[in-house]
């Protein structure tokens, strides 16, 4: 008895469709989390600093305005002069741009065991307190996860005892991960920089 093409067409679509779904379950049951715990060191004025301040909005801002032409008097220029210097002096502004490399280690101590890079930058995006979007990778080098990245991205308000952020993806051991940063001051000055402690649970 022949078999007819249609028949033979709608049993291997069929086929294909089950081992989609059966492959699609046995993903969605294979997600681990995992906990990454490291403290990160922000230096802005050490002998080598891994952050730095490359672009100062307020004090483009102020320039900007001082340079819309006409005669201006003495005082106002030494006004100006004194308000620019102000500005690049402060160490935070609306609309800065903070570039970081920072290192990533077990302990808060400077000493304590690398196990990775914190690259990323951060944006002054409030004039009041000190808000920034911050995107960042973490780079891991060592241990179980070497090789292997993840990527946080969110709104870090240095006002508050505790910032979350949303993990958006991951590279190595994290490729399609999801969750969230927890991050805390934990010996931290606005002019200098410090420790931060960070907490990372990944779905991957």
């Amino acid at each position: 008895m022949a078999v007819s093409l249609p028949s033979v067409f709608l049993a291997v679509t069929s086929l294909l469709a089950a081992t989609v779904y059966i492959r699609s379950n046995d993903t969605a049951g294979s997600t681990t989390t995992t906990h990454l715990h490291f403290f990160m060191h922000d230096d802005y004025t050490g002998p080598r600093p891994t952050a730095a301040r490359v672009v100062s909005g307020r004090s483009l801002l102020a320039t900007a305005s001082s340079s819309g032409g006409g005669d201006i008097d003495s005082n106002a220029t030494a006004a100006g002069s004194a308000l620019l210097s102000r500005l690049l002096s402060s160490p935070r502004q609306f609309g800065d741009v903070v570039v970081l490399n920072n290192a990533l280690t077990e302990g808060p101590d400077g000493g304590s065991g690398r196990v990775g890079t914190a690259q990323g930058f951060a944006v002054r995006v409030s004039e009041g307190g000190i808000v920034s979007h911050l995107t960042m990778h973490m780079v891991l080098d060592a241990g179980e996860h070497g090789g292997s990245s993840v990527t946080a991205n969110g709104r870090i308000d240095m006002g508050a005892k505790v910032r979350e952020s949303v993990v958006i993806g991951g590279t190595g051991k994290f490729r399609f991960a999801r969750g969230y940063m927890l991050t805390r001051n934990y010996d931290y000055d606005l002019a200098r920089g410090g420790v931060v402690e960070i907490d990372v649970y990944v779905q991957h």
